[in-house]
């Protein structure tokens, strides 16, 4: 499993940590600050699944007025981080 670190731009949350076993699914999903309660749940209905399929699930999403989100920035993490492998 490997371990990766994101510093989101444009949002509330300063960052993000998550894991990718060997077949790129997630696990261990954590956001520092942002919307707590929305935050967890992202990481619990994320748990164990593919990165690619969340990436494109969650990638585009907006809050407010911005032009990005939490959500958005994982899923640009998420598209980082398979590229490494």
């Amino acid at each position: 499993m490997k371990h990766y670190t994101f510093t989101p731009k444009g949002v509330c949350s300063q960052k993000i940590d998550f894991d990718l076993d060997e077949n790129n699914n997630i696990h261990n999903l954590a956001f520092l600050r942002g919307c707590p309660g929305n935050l967890k749940a992202i990481g619990k209905l994320v748990e164990g699944r593919n990165a690619q399929e969340v990436a494109e699930l969650l990638k585009g999403n907006t809050c407010g007025f911005k032009n990005t989100s939490c959500a958005d920035q994982f899923s640009i993490a998420l598209l980082e981080s398979l590229k490494e492998k």
